[in-house]
């Protein structure tokens, strides 16, 4: 496994990281969350990227049970805050009141003292940005967590974050955007913005749900076990593993899979990992075998020409640079 700076800051992360949106909480038990906890770390993966959200805060309490066995220093623990936590009108949002409960509530659910990273899951056009920075910023001087960072935000919104920062609060070090070979808007306006100003890009979906590992197939039925088939996992999945078109474009990346000598599923990871500005690739798993599989994707080398056989792939049908 190979590490990598989180944009400017300091500290690093493992190029291939370990999420729990889907799995911890909804699928995976004790038992088996256990197991992929250690096949994590056993693989050098020290990211671990979670939200409050996640099965609405039972997540966070599973990995506050199994992260407690391993030393605090030896893992960058991420967690989120924005989406409603109850029914009342303060229960979601990046206000002062929300952010301040919130970090309370993930670090008691979390086991832990502080948060590595914490994170804007949205943004939130009824709150003050001052006042959003302000919290993010007083949680940094008390020590409740080391830095900020932001997912899903729109460039204009990004840039006057770092205008308000300046030199007098915290800036945010991260930006955790929905990005693979099949999703590149971010590309335009976001990306930019964010090498310019040292944001690492810690990416969520970077398989696509799984469509980016090539186990839907165009013209086939979908596979007995897979997401798409789980009604407890597929809320997205079915729509994407019906796309015939985006599969016949997964399928034809195959041959230059075969050169690099990895999976569809390592390629797609090892792209993201060859373009400017990205630090990690967070990733679901319901098996220790994929995580193994794909922390394999760090250090796959591309080449210039496989990486621009890949944008001749996918970009004419779903991305346009003009």
């Amino acid at each position: 496994m190979k590490y990598r700076r989180l944009g400017k800051s300091g500290v690093k992360l493992s190029e291939i990281g370990l999420g729990g949106w889907l799995t911890f909480g909804h699928v995976a038990n004790a038992t088996t969350g256990r197991a992929l906890i250690e096949t994590a770390f056993d693989s050098g993966i020290n990211f671990f990227d979670t939200a409050n959200v996640y099965a609405t805060g039972a997540c966070e309490s599973m990995w506050g049970e199994l992260l407690s066995q391993h030393t605090r220093s030896s893992y960058v623990l991420a967690t989120k805050v924005y989406f409603p936590m109850g029914d009342g009108p303060n229960d979601q949002g990046l206000s002062r009141k929300h952010i301040m409960e919130q970090c309370e509530a993930s670090l008691d659910r979390l086991q832990t003292d502080y948060i590595d990273l914490y994170q804007c899951h949205r943004y939130d056009d009824e709150t003050p940005l001052e006042e959003t920075i302000r919290a993010m910023d007083d949680l940094i001087r008390q020590g409740k967590i080391l830095y900020w960072g932001f997912s899903c935000w729109p460039a204009d919104k990004i840039r006057k974050t770092l205008k308000i920062c300046g030199d007098r609060y915290y800036a945010p070090v991260s930006s955790q955007p929905h990005y693979n070979m099949l999703m590149r808007d971010v590309e335009k306006e976001v990306l930019p913005v964010c090498r310019e100003h040292g944001i690492g890009q810690v990416v969520f979906s970077p398989l696509e749900q799984g469509i980016l590992t090539g186990k839907y197939e165009p013209g086939k039925p979908l596979p007995a076990g897979s997401r798409a088939t789980d009604e407890r996992q597929n809320q997205w999945i079915k729509d994407l593993a019906a796309d015939q078109r985006m599969l016949e474009q997964v399928h034809r990346l195959r041959e230059i899979a075969d050169e690099a000598d990895c999976t569809l599923g390592q390629l797609a990871l090892a792209w993201i990992l060859h373009r400017d500005g990205f630090t990690s690739c967070i990733t679901g798993a319901t098996r220790a075998s994929q995580i193994e599989e794909n922390s394999r994707a760090s250090g796959i080398d591309l080449g210039q020409d496989q990486m621009e056989r890949i944008d001749r792939i996918i970009m004419p049908v779903t991305f346009s640079h003009e």
